[in-house]
């Protein structure tokens, strides 16, 4: 079986204070944030961010498919995973695939890399939206997580699976039609009554399967949308005390789909060798993974970490998140419309428009962002060699703050940017504050959907500040 030899997990920049939620409403909101995906972000921009962590920390290991799961899709019938492969610059032979519309895809996607038979990387991203004053408003986050599985033999793994144990029944406690802007919940009890016999029925299989006792567990991550269900379950299977690790619920929410997985990133960025890691995940049943990690975890762990990421939010009105989710309808800048990309340019331009690639003269040695078919300083004609520039920093050589653009968050920051190397582009710059921002900033690339028009939406690369990372 494939054995996890990396990972990446990303959160979003904006946090969202409940207190603001209630303060705004005039109900309790409890205590606490929850991550917020930006206007210009969705569920694939976020797949690409954490799958470019988890494939910086294991650049010898190249992916052979991808699976991305999610509950919150940006098209259907439409691929969506094919987006993050171009984004990642993956070989043309390698699939790419969807696994979507419920919380239980990510353990699906999982699941089925364990199972593969060649390196496989898997990436699980959400989108948690509810109406406005409602729990899944209030509890939901965003966020996204990456594993790159490979043989469990190699000896570059950090974490070999164990066991898999899952309990499957058919009820309705959570659903949402297709085109409808929020989930339904059935009464709160009766998604208690339905889960807890499941969870409880999983975890005591996969430990059959290995011999082992509760007691002998390092860290259990359990968690699942029905927040009661999960701590039922936590409280039932007999760990030790300590060992029950933070949900994450009072920092980022619950991010759906994602949430297992950041869990568990989060608990390999902390894990020492040889320790055993159960994984249980509440969802449409019960899926239960029981990970053992090896001495490779001491050296390799993720350049960021979930808590350095968590530790970089920053604040988001209340006014602002209900613009971003389409439950507040403000007056646009009174510009024209961005249009529709096409599909053929688009298609032409893969290498730039999703890997970010630009070009090298092989004459002098310069760099060219956008790529060139002629050298700028000595002319030369079709030398080119293909360069990513998509994980290399670059320095703000000026900005503008351009309060007249089209944006759902005015002001747009326009700067130019050098890269470290060589390369100068001109670009827009996001998770910013303009009143901060600063020639001689330390940025670095992003994927983002710039806008959405005629149904179509337009990937491209945006900058960020560089933060998030483990010091």
């Amino acid at each position: 079986m494939n054995g996890i030899v990396a990972y990446g997990a990303y959160l979003p920049y904006f946090r969202l204070d409940r207190k603001a939620i209630g303060e705004s409403l005039g109900a309790p909101a409890g205590a606490g944030t929850r991550s917020v995906a930006s206007y210009d972000e969705d569920t694939t921009s976020m797949a690409v961010e954490a799958a470019r962590a988890a494939l910086r920390a294991a650049p010898n290991v190249r992916p052979e498919a991808l699976y991305f799961a999610t509950a919150a899709p940006a098209y259907l019938d439409k691929t969506n995973a094919t987006a993050i492969h171009a984004a990642l610059d993956l070989d043309t032979g390698a699939p790419a695939f969807d696994m979507l519309g419920s919380v239980r895809s990510g353990a699906g996607a999982v699941r089925a890399a364990i199972d593969a038979s060649r390196p496989t990387l898997t990436v699980l991203s959400d989108i948690r939206t509810g109406l406005p004053g409602s729990g899944d408003e209030r509890e939901g986050g965003d966020g996204a997580a990456a594993f790159l599985l490979a043989d469990s033999r190699d000896r570059s793994t950090l974490a070999e699976p164990v066991a898999w144990a899952s309990a499957t029944a058919e009820f309705l406690e959570r659903w949402r039609l297709p085109g409808d802007a929020a989930s339904r919940q059935w009464e709160e009890r009766f998604g208690e009554h339905a889960y807890v016999p499941l969870g409880e029925a999983a975890v005591a299989d996969a430990l059959k399967q290995t011999g082992l006792t509760a007691a002998a567990v390092s860290r259990w991550i359990v968690t699942g949308p029905h927040g009661r269900a999960s701590r039922r379950v936590a409280g039932s299977i007999g760990a030790e005390k300590g060992t029950i690790v933070d949900d994450l619920a009072a920092s980022i929410g619950n991010t759906g789909t994602a949430h297992a997985g950041l869990m568990l990133a989060d608990a390999l960025d902390r894990a020492k060798p040889d320790e055993l890691i159960v994984v249980v995940s509440l969802a449409d049943g019960c899926d239960v993974a029981i990970w053992r990690t090896t001495a490779a975890i001491a050296s390799r762990r993720s350049t960021r970490p979930v808590a350095a990421q968590i530790a970089a939010g920053g604040r988001l009105t209340y006014p602002t998140f209900l613009t971003w989710r389409g439950f507040l309808q403000r007056e646009p800048p009174r510009r024209p419309d961005p249009e529709r990309p096409a599909a053929p340019p688009s298609f032409r331009a893969e290498a730039w428009k999703f890997a970010f690639t630009g070009s090298r003269c092989r004459a002098c040695g310069v760099r060219h962002v956008p790529p060139q078919r002629v050298c700028v300083k000595c002319h030369a004609v079709d030398r080119m060699a293909a360069e990513r520039l998509a994980d290399v920093p670059a320095t703000i050589a000026t900005f503008t703050v351009d309060r007249l653009a089209y944006s759902l968050s005015p002001p747009v920051v326009a700067a130019v940017i050098d890269f470290e190397g060589g390369g100068r582009f001109q670009c827009e710059l996001t998770d910013v504050d303009p009143s901060a921002v600063k020639i001689g900033d330390r940025v670095e690339m992003t994927f983002r959907r710039l806008f959405t028009a005629g149904g179509v939406h337009n990937y491209f690369w945006k900058a960020r500040p560089l933060r998030g990372r483990a010091s």
